[in-house]
């Protein structure tokens, strides 16, 4: 172990650092909201109307994607499993923890407190989910030291980045393509950009992935791609909203899944599929129907958005991803302007078309209420109208459709633009010398940051060239096995 990397002190120190400032924020700020508070329950109290219910089966849902999906897709490396699923529970683990005090102050703050309840966890896991994306940008280059540090910096940008996006230039971004997939992909970008590795451009003798690890990273995958409808429609108005969410976001990833298939077969020298299009081009479609995956747009405009992310994609991973390594200094490790990038921005344009195109006729009154800020302001008496509709409509700002896609694009503007400053000031943070940064040599490698098992050894001599006869005994040990 070399004393530059070690985590002998840097880790724990840190994390007691954190830990007494999260002890002393909640202490502090933090309480219970109605409905788990004990003292505000009585005899008309009705336990089963609690919002617990509503939204615990959400909140686990992603869960599952956070610890399980993240994890096992992040551990396709033969020799950085642990590390890609360990870094990532760990990682994870402290960004909700801090998430919920960042976003607390802007969205559950009154009376001096923060007042917590399964939303608050709900929320925070999608700003993990950020940083999780982020992560993916610099995976197998970085210690855990880093990967603590980036989320120290990026949730509280990316809970002021939110904010301000919903509170002064309000859009419509349901299933976070634009707040997540777009802020995360650029946020990743921009520490890459400053991390940047030279001599990784040619590649890494540890930079390999096996069967088994294959196999593991396509069960994230599995799991991605199984609550994904729960990711897209968990912060949806309940009821029709909520099932078109939930129908979109199976249609799409259904597309993108055959298209990713075909793609890989048409494109590979001989024909057969490769894995690396299996386990991250098949998620394309849960992307690019983000932006308008609660709107009126058709099952088959979900399709067709499903193929469409899909195909930008793949050509994503074959062509753009090694053009940005080579005269951009972006090193995207696992590829994720391409999973979040491309099919964000194709989205942000579905979801414009989308508005441009919404009608009474379509929508009926309920239009004002997925549109909010297409509503009319308080006193114009058509508000009045629609109230009597649609009980408890609120008043908006009177939009016209033109004027809410040019906040649209507004918004992605500024949150590319916000995240990639954000991103590189982050990155300049994580180049400070006591952040135990692995050397070129070292990165994709458990064993610099793990104690090993024993059997880990018997893959060393793969990462050293061997001879012949050397290749001829390990293949006659395999036979045997």
């Amino acid at each position: 172990m070399n004393a530059s990397t070690s985590l002998k002190v840097r880790l724990p120190v840190l994390v007691l650092v954190l830990e007494v400032v999260i002890l002393v924020l909640y202490a502090a700020f933090v309480t219970y909201d109605d409905n788990a508070n004990a003292k505000l329950q009585n005899n008309e109290t009705k336990p089963m109307e609690n919002s617990l219910y509503r939204d615990y089966p959400y909140f686990a849902d992603v869960q599952v994607m956070i610890f399980i999906g993240f994890g096992c897709l992040l551990a396709f490396f033969r020799f950085y499993g642990f590390s890609g699923m360990v870094f990532n529970f760990l990682t994870a683990t402290f960004a909700i923890q801090w998430a919920i005090l960042m976003q607390g102050f802007f969205q559950f703050y009154y009376d001096g407190k923060i007042h917590l309840g399964v939303i608050n966890l709900l929320n925070a896991e999608f700003a993990c989910a950020v940083v999780l994306i982020s992560f993916g940008a610099v995976l197998g280059k970085t210690s855990p030291v880093q990967l603590l540090v980036m989320a120290l910096l990026e949730v509280p940008i990316f809970a002021v980045t939110e904010w301000a996006v919903l509170k002064y230039i309000r859009i419509n971004d349901a299933g976070g393509t634009i707040l997540i997939h777009l802020f995360a992909c650029y946020f990743g970008l921009g520490v890459t950009f400053v991390l940047y590795r030279p001599s990784l451009n040619d590649g890494h003798a540890k930079e390999t992935t096996s069967y088994h690890s294959d196999i593991l990273s396509v069960m994230g995958t599995l799991f991605l791609w199984v609550f994904w409808p729960s990711f897209n429609s968990a912060l949806t108005f309940k009821g029709d909203d909520q099932h078109r969410a939930i129908l979109h976001t199976f249609i799409g990833l259904s597309s993108s899944t055959i298209t990713a298939f075909a793609l890989s077969a048409m494109f590979n020298k001989r024909g057969k599929l490769t894995m690396a299009d299996i386990q991250n081009v098949t998620l394309a479609g849960g992307v690019t129907v983000g932006a308008s995956v609660d709107m009126m747009i058709s099952p088959v405009a979900a399709y067709a958005l499903g193929i469409m992310g899909c195909t930008a994609c793949f050509f994503g991973y074959k062509y753009l991803t090694p053009f940005l390594a080579r005269h951009m200094r972006i090193q995207d490790q696992c590829g994720i302007h391409n999973l979040h990038g491309l099919t964000g921005l194709i989205s942000s344009t579905a979801g414009i078309c989308a508005i441009l195109l919404a009608t009474e006729e379509t929508y009926g009154p309920s239009m004002y209420q997925i549109f909010s800020h297409r509503a009319p302001p308080e006193g114009d008496p058509k508000l009045l109208e629609l109230q009597k509709l649609i009980p408890g409509l609120k008043p908006g700002l009177g939009r016209t459709a033109q004027e809410q896609a040019l906040y649209q694009v507004a918004a992605v503007f500024s949150t590319i633009a916000a995240s990639a400053v954000g991103g590189m000031l982050t990155g300049l943070a994580m180049t400070l010398p006591f952040m135990a940064s692995p050397t070129d040599k070292d990165c994709f490698d458990d064993e610099l940051f793990f104690d090993v098992p024993s059997d880990f050894d018997s893959v060393e001599v793969l990462k050293n060239p061997i001879s012949e006869d050397e290749k001829g005994q390990i293949k006659s040990m395999d036979i045997k096995v």
